[in-house]
Parts: C-alpha cells; sequence; structure tokens
C-alpha cells in the first residue's frame, strides 16, 4: 500500500492553479455574458421596432381641411429627441396589426380618425359642458418580450405626451382671440389637447407567462439536449467499457468493446435522436398537460420540441466528443452562458451591446426561442420566427456533424485511439 494519504494532494500547486485557472475564467465569463448584457438596456437601445399609425381622417377647421394626425406622425418620425433608440416604422392599422402579430414591433402608437374634428371641437366657440379630449393609443406587445415591450411603451408614451404639448402650443398661439370665448375648461385643455392611452396590441392568454413561456419552454428544451448529452455520452463510455461506472456505493464495469471515435459519436448520437422523441413529448406534457401552459398547433409543437432537443444534443454530444472531458465547460458557456442573455426574450436584441448581437445570430436558444414563440403565440405563421428557427437548427445539426465526425475522423487517423487505463503497458496490477 502506498504510504500517501490522499489529502496530500492538496499540498501539489498544479491542482490549485489548473483548477483556479478553469472555475475562476468561468465565473468570469458567466458574469461577462450576463450581468453585462443587461447593466443599462436603455443605453444600448437602438432603432428598436415601434409602429407609428396615423388614422385620422382629419376634418374642416376654419374653411380648410386640417389633419393634426398627420403633423404629429411626421413630427415624431423626425425628432431627434430619441437619438435612434426607436425606428418608428409608420403604417396603416391593417399592416401594424400584423406586424404586432408576428412579434416584430414592440409597440405602436395610433392616431384615431376622429382625432382632428375632437381637437378642432375643443377651440369651437360653441363648446359647452366639459369638454372632451382627443386620444393618442400606445400599443404594446408583451408576446415579443416583457422588457422590449416595456421599453417600447415608456419611449412611445413619452414622444405621445411630447406632441401632444407642443400641439398645445400651436393651437394656443394661433387662437389667442377666440379663446376668451371658451369655457376655462377647455382653456386649459387646450394647452395639453391629447390624453395618452396604454392599450395591449396583441393580446395573450393568461397562461402564457406574459410573453415568457416561450423563452422557459426553449430553454428547457436546449437544457434537456445539453445535460442529456453528458449523460448519454458517460453511459456510452460505460456500455464499451473504457469506464467505469458508479452507482452509489457500487462500481460496475462492462468488458471492452473496442470502438474508434467515430464510432462512439455515432452511437451516442443515434442513441440522443431516439430519446430526443421521449423527452420531447414528456416536456410538453409536462409543459401543456400537468402546469396548463397555453398551446395551440400541438402536433407541430411537439415535433419542434423533438427536433431542438435532438439538435442540441447532438451538438453538445459533438463538443464532448471533440475537446473531452473540458467539452461540458465548453458546451455549458455555448447553450447556457453566451446563450440566455442573447435569446431576444428578456431583452430584446436592439437593448443589448454589439458583442451580444452578434452571438445572438447563431446562438442556438434565440433560433429556438423564435420558433417556439412562433407557434405558441403567433399562430405558427413562418415569418414569425418559425422558418428561421427550423433553417437554424438544419445549419446547426449539419455544422455540428461536419465539426464533430471530422475531428473524430481525424483523431483516429493519427492514432490518437482511446486506450483504457487497464491496457496501458506500463499499468501493473495492485495485490489482491
Amino acid at each position: 500500500m502506498s504510504g500517501n494519504h490522499p489529502f496530500r494532494v492538496l499540498r501539489a500547486k498544479p491542482l490549485w492553479i489548473a483548477n483556479g485557472v478553469i472555475t475562476g475564467v468561468l465565473a468570469l465569463l458567466f458574469t461577462v455574458f450576463y450581468v453585462g448584457a443587461n447593466i443599462d438596456p436603455v443605453d444600448h437601445m437602438k432603432n428598436l421596432p415601434v409602429g407609428l399609425v396615423n388614422a385620422d381622417k382629419g376634418a374642416a377647421v376654419g374653411g380648410k381641411q386640417v389633419n393634426l394626425g398627420a403633423r404629429i406622425t411626421e413630427s415624431i418620425k423626425k425628432s431627434t429627441a430619441s437619438g435612434g433608440k426607436i425606428d418608428w416604422k409608420v403604417m396603416d392599422e391593417k399592416e401594424m396589426k400584423e406586424e404586432l402579430g408576428k412579434g416584430k414591433l414592440y409597440g405602436a402608437l395610433v392616431v384615431p380618425a376622429d382625432f382632428t374634428s375632437a381637437t378642432a371641437a375643443l377651440t369651437g366657440a360653441a363648446t359647452t359642458g366639459a369638454p372632451t379630449r382627443p386620444t393618442l393609443t400606445v400599443l404594446t406587445n408583451q408576446s415579443a418580450g416583457s422588457v422590449g415591450s416595456s421599453l417600447a411603451r415608456t419611449v412611445t408614451t413619452q414622444a405621445a405626451e411630447s406632441a401632444s404639448l407642443q400641439m398645445g402650443k400651436e393651437l394656443t398661439s394661433q387662437g389667442r382671440t377666440g379663446q376668451a370665448k371658451l369655457p376655462a375648461a377647455a382653456r386649459v385643455l387646450l394647452a395639453d389637447p391629447a390624453a395618452v392611452t396604454v392599450e395591449d396590441g396583441h393580446p395573450l392568454d393568461s397562461h402564457s407567462g406574459l410573453g415568457l413561456t416561450a423563452f422557459y419552454y426553449a430553454l428547457v428544451l436546449v437544457v434537456c439536449g445539453m445535460l442529456s448529452a453528458n449523460v448519454i455520452s458517460g453511459q456510452v463510455d460505460h456500455a464499451l467499457g473504457y469506464t467505469h461506472n458508479d452507482m452509489g456505493p457500487l462500481r460496475m464495469h462492462r468488458p471492452l468493446i473496442r470502438a474508434t471515435r467515430v464510432q462512439t459519436l455515432a452511437v451516442s448520437s443515434t442513441l440522443m435522436a431516439g430519446l430526443s422523441l421521449l423527452m420531447g413529448s414528456l416536456v410538453m406534457v409536462g409543459a401543456v398537460g400537468l402546469m396548463g401552459m397555453h398551446a395551440a398547433h400541438l402536433p407541430l409543437l411537439w415535433l419542434y420540441s423533438v427536433c431542438a432537443i435532438a439538435v442540441s444534443g447532438v451538438g453538445a454530444l459533438t463538443l464532448l466528443a471533440v475537446f473531452g472531458t473540458p467539452g461540458m465547460l465548453v458546451v455549458t458557456l455555448v447553450f447556457i452562458g453566451m446563450a440566455v442573455p442573447t435569446a431576444n426574450a428578456t431583452t430584446p436584441l436592439q437593448a443589448l451591446p454589439g458583442f451580444y448581437r452578434f452571438l445572438a445570430e447563431f446562438e442556438p436558444l434565440r433560433q429556438i426561442t423564435g420558433g417556439i414563440r412562433s407557434i405558441l403565440y403567433y399562430d405558427a405563421q413562418a415569418d414569425a420566427g418559425l422558418t428561421r428557427g427550423w433553417v437554424m437548427m438544419a445549419v446547426g445539426l449539419a455544422a455540428a456533424a461536419l465539426f464533430g465526425f471530422g475531428m473524430t475522423s481525424w483523431y483516429d487517423r493519427k492514432g490518437l485511439h482511446r486506450i483504457p487505463a487497464e491496457t496501458e503497458p506500463e499499468k501493473t496490477a495492485a495485490p489482491a
């Protein structure tokens, strides 16, 4: 027996240095990805898409046809007050509803059809009783993300209020001679004529998590693929006899079945594809059947869930096969560390720093979330994120296959075989 006590390894500096570097870098990276992406979304916000609709039909004022709604939308569009944070999309009501229903707008500002006539009524000498304020309507869209919808609501409300005050100044300066005849309440309203109301532009079912069920459902799919890849990789190695399998106090070992790295990855990937059918089914049963999550298009949701788990799992197996033990750290960074902040779910991409927007172009969670959001919230419309989700999953699977089988094939050709410790020539058997 060796005279060295196991705790003596704690005296080894390389043990502390190696683990310190790995865990320290991991902690730093997670901090940068998670905290750095969300410190100041308002400051980083750029070109957040918001609809701008003028439905005002105008009215005859003083013998002239006037359209105050056109003035307001034009002034907002040209205004530099937002500093480029908002990308105003001028459109009609029909187009605005379609864009909200695809998650392409985070909100909208609507000037109603009677805006000019209601405003003109405030300046009329015959006005009696309590004057009625014209309205400007701010529409939100939680289905596109609660943070993005909130940011759009804040900026759009401020724009509407500023437009009302500016219009009040113009009306006041243009009609000073006749204002003395107006009721006192009308003169007060004339300085700030428009009331700003807030409505939900794309209502969701109450069991939609305020627009976050798509993100959490997609996150579950990715985590299932990632964690099951770690389990499958270990179990395949055990089944081939390359590693022991500890079950509590028991250690089990199987006879060695020699397999190349390519063969091992192929076996693991096949197992992942088969088990994805089970996991995808159980995820949907748990979310929809047990927890009551609102969902439509259930067959499509099931198919998409199965494919998302399979692609995530094969991608993770590829990284484990290529990088070995450090592969799990790489998997964690790719599928969780860099993925969650760039998923375009909690914080919109337009409110992230440029580096994170770059990551979002290929990070798997963002693509999967877009597809799930389309199925759950947007009637599975192809251009609401579903087509991109399918295409990017196909691209990801192809890239994983090329990288994984290409690298493992190169390992095999170079003779970098997986030789168990028991078969190494310098290994001697311990006495019974």
